[in-house]
C-alpha cells in the first residue's frame, strides 16, 4: 500500500514539474506561469488600489468643495443675522418692543420709523425681497405691497411659524416655488427670528426677512462635481434646501433612504444599488444643513477601466517577449540555484551542519561545492573563536584573582614584625610604658594580617582591629580625636572583607585631622538595610570632601575595571574586594559635605543567626 502511494506521489510530482517533457515545453509552461501569474496579481492589486485612490481623491476633492460652499453660505446667512440684530437694537425697534398691544402701536406713530428702517435695510441688500414684522399673529409692517406674493396672514398660519424658537435664534425656512403667485416662481428663503421685550424678556413679535434664492443658487452653480455630478443641500429631516431641479426644493429627497447621511456629520458612502453613486457630505453646525455631492459610479471608475485595459495588453505583450527571450533557458538551472539559496538561509540562521547535494559538475555544481567548503571553514573558525573566548574569560578570572592577592599583599608587611618587637623590648627596658603599649598595638595589627590567611573575617574581629588602630592614633592627636562603636550583637558574627574598615577609618584620620586643627569624632555603627543586607557606616565630623573630588571618587566606585580607578586606591581597593568576595551589589557608597564631614557605607549580605542589642567596643 505504501509503495503504491509513493509511486502515485512520484508520478504526480514528475507530471507537475514536467520532468519527462522536452525543455521547450518546460520553457513555455514555466514562462507563462512566471509572467502571467505575477502580472495578473500585480494588475489586480493595481486595479484595486487605483480604484481606492480615485475614490479617495474624489472624496477629498468633494470635501474641499463642500467646505468652501458651506463657508460661503454660512457667511452669507450670518450677514442677515447681523442685519436682524442691528434692526433689533435700533431705537425705534426697542420702542416698538416695549409696546403691549396693536392699538398702542397705531397710536404711537412708530410704524413710519420702523418702515424706514426696513426699507433702508432692504435697500442695502439687493437680495432681500421682503421684510415683515408680526405682532400677536398679525402683520404690523410689510415692506412689500405687491399682491402677487404670499400674504403675511398665510405665512403665519403655516406649520413652521409655531416652531420658531423663543430664544432669539434665527430659523431658516425654505419655501418651494408657488404657482399661485407670479413673483414666487423661484424658491424663497425666509429668515425668521423672535423678538423679545426689553421689559419682560418675553417674545412679543416676529421678524421675517424673505431672501431670494438666486445668491445661494449662484454659489452652488459655480461648483463643478466631475462631468455629471452635482451638489445638493438638505435639512435635518431630509428635505431639499437646494437641488439642481427647482421643483424638488422643499420636497423629501431620495437621500432620506440613506440613514448614514442623516445621522453622521460628515463622511462618504457608495450605494450598492442602481448606478452605485458615490456620496460625500458634511454638516453645517451653524445652519443644521447637510451639503451632499454625488458622482455616478461610471464616471468614478472611468480611469480604472483604462488601467485595466492597459494591464491586460501589458500582460499579453510581456508574455510574447518572454517566450522569445526565454527559449535558451531551462528550468533545470533554476532548481539547483534555489536549493543553494535555501541552504544559504539555513546557514544565515546559524545551521552550519547541513550540506547542499551536488547534482552536476557544471558551474552551478562547482559553486555548490565551493559553498560547502566555505561552510566547513566557517564552522572551524566559529569553534576556534568560541574556545578562544573561553580561554580569554578564564585568563580574566585568573587576572582578577592575581590582582586581589597583590592588593592583599600590600597590607601584609611581614618584615616589620621583628623590628616592632625590638622597639617594644627597648621601650620596656627604659620603662617607657606608653611607647611599649603603642608598639604592641601596632604589632597586633600586623600579626592580625599575618595570622588570618582567609579573605573574609567577622565584623567583631575587624572592629577590634579598628579599635587598636584608633588607640594608636589617640596617642598622636590626644583630645582632638574621639570615636565610638555602635555594633549590635547580631552584626558581630556577620562576615566582612579582611582589612575593610581600617583603610576607611585611616582616611577619616588623614583627611579629617591632619588637614585641620578642629577636633574630629568618628562613629562606626551597623544596621540592617533590608531583609538580605546590612550596612556598616563610618561617619566623621571632619572637613568633608570637595564637590569635584567627591564626584571623582563616586565615579571611581562605579567603574568595573580596577585599573581605571586611581583617584583613591584605599577606598577603591576595599570596594573591589567586597564586590569580588560577595554579591555584585555589595560595596561602598560615599557621601560628604564640605565642613560637615563624610559618611561611608559598606553594604554586605546578611546571614541571620539571632537577634541582640547594641554593644559598645
Amino acid at each position: 500500500m505504501r509503495k503504491r502511494g509513493r509511486k502515485a506521489w512520484n508520478w504526480f510530482h514528475r507530471s507537475l514539474f514536467l520532468r519527462d517533457r522536452p525543455l521547450t515545453v518546460k520553457l513555455l509552461v514555466y514562462s507563462a506561469m512566471l509572467v502571467v501569474i505575477p502580472l495578473c496579481v500585480v494588475g489586480f492589486i493595481s486595479y484595486q488600489k487605483s480604484s481606492e485612490v480615485l475614490r479617495e481623491e474624489a472624496n477629498l476633492s468633494n470635501e474641499q468643495i463642500i467646505e468652501q460652499v458651506k463657508l460661503h453660505i454660512e457667511y452669507y446667512i450670518r450677514d442677515f443675522e447681523i442685519d436682524s440684530i442691528r434692526m433689533q437694537n435700533h431705537p425705534a425697534m426697542q420702542q416698538f418692543l416695549r409696546m403691549t398691544s396693536e392699538q398702542e402701536v397705531k397710536e404711537s406713530g412708530i410704524r413710519e420709523p420702523l418702515l424706514q428702517l426696513f426699507h433702508d435695510t432692504a435697500y442695502s441688500r439687493s437680495d432681500i425681497s421682503r421684510i415683515l414684522l408680526v405682532m400677536e399673529d398679525k402683520a404690523v409692517l410689510d415692506t412689500s405691497y405687491n399682491k402677487n406674493v404670499t400674504p403675511a396672514i398665510e405665512l403665519i398660519q403655516e406649520p413652521w411659524f409655531s416652531s420658531v424658537p423663543n430664544n432669539s435664534d434665527i430659523r431658516l425656512i425654505i419655501r418651494p416655488p408657488s404657482p399661485r403667485y407670479e413673483l414666487e416662481y423661484v424658491p424663497v428663503l425666509s429668515i425668521v427670528k423672535r423678538l423679545v421685550s426689553p421689559n419682560t424678556l418675553e417674545p412679543v413679535a416676529t421678524l421675517i426677512m424673505e431672501v431670494n434664492f438666486k445668491r445661494i443658487q449662484e454659489i452652488a452653480d459655480r461648483v463643478t462635481i466631475g462631468r455629471t455630478g452635482y451638489l445638493s443641500i438638505i435639512d435635518s429631516a431630509g428635505h431639499y434646501i437646494f437641488s439642481p431641479a427647482n421643483e424638488e426644493i422643499g420636497q423629501l429627497s431620495e437621500l432620506e433612504q440613506l440613514p448614514i447621511i442623516l445621522t453622521q456629520d460628515s463622511g462618504s458612502y457608495q450605494a450598492s444599488t442602481g448606478d452605485k453613486p458615490f456620496y460625500t457630505w458634511s454638516k453645517s453646525s451653524y445652519l443644521n444643513w447637510r451639503l451632499v455631492t454625488m458622482i455616478p459610479e461610471s464616471e468614478l471608475t472611468h480611469g480604472t477601466q483604462y488601467i485595466r485595459q492597459t494591464i491586460w495588453w501589458t500582460v499579453v505583450f510581456t508574455l510574447l517577449i518572454a517566450y522569445l527571450i526565454g527559449i535558451g533557458f531551462a528550468t533545470s538551472i533554476v532548481r539547483p540555484i534555489r536549493s543553494l539559496q535555501f541552504f544559504m538561509k539555513r546557514v544565515k540562521a546559524g545551521d552550519f551542519h547541513s550540506r547542499v547535494d551536488i547534482e552536476s559538475k557544471d558551474e552551478i555544481g562547482q559553486l555548490t561545492n565551493d559553498f560547502n567548503k566555505m561552510v566547513e571553514k566557517l564552522q572551524v573558525l566559529l569553534d576556534e573563536i568560541y574556545y578562544s573566548e573561553l580561554r580569554e574569560k578564564d585568563l580574566q578570572l585568573r587576572q582578577k584573582e592575581t590582582e586581589l592577592k597583590v592588593l592583599q599583599s600590600q597590607v601584609n608587611p611581614h618584615f616589620l614584625m621583628n623590628a616592632l618587637e625590638t622597639v617594644r623590648g627597648m621601650a620596656l627596658e627604659k620603662d617607657m610604658t606608653d611607647i611599649s603599649v603603642l608598639v604592641a598595638s601596632l604589632a597586633r595589627l600586623l600579626r592580625y594580617n599575618l595570622n588570618h590567611a582567609g579573605a573574609t573575617i567577622s565584623v567583631q574581629q575587624e572592629v577590634h582591629i579598628c579599635d587598636m588602630y584608633l588607640r594608636i592614633q589617640q596617642y598622636r592627636f590626644q583630645e582632638r580625636l574621639t570615636y565610638s562603636f555602635q555594633i549590635p550583637s547580631w552584626a558581630e558574627t556577620q562576615m566582612i572583607a579582611k582589612f575593610a574598615l581600617q583603610p576607611l577609618v585611616e582616611n577619616c584620620v588623614i583627611h579629617g585631622l591632619e588637614t585641620s586643627a578642629m577636633p574630629v569624632h568618628i562613629d562606626i555603627s551597623a544596621k540592617r538595610y533590608d531583609e538580605k543586607h546590612f550596612v556598616i557606616e563610618i561617619k566623621d565630623t571632619g572637613t568633608g570632601i570637595p564637590v569635584d573630588r567627591l564626584r571623582s571618587l563616586q565615579l571611581d566606585l562605579r567603574q568595573k575595571d580596577m585599573v581605571t580607578a586611581v583617584s583613591q586606591i584605599g577606598i577603591v581597593n576595599v570596594h573591589r574586594r567586597i564586590s569580588y568576595l560577595f554579591e555584585e551589589d555589595s560595596g561602598l557608597e560615599l557621601e560628604s559635605s564640605v565642613g560637615a564631614g563624610t559618611t561611608v557605607r559598606i553594604k554586605l549580605p546578611l546571614k541571620l543567626h539571632g537577634e541582640g542589642g547594641a554593644s559598645r567596643v
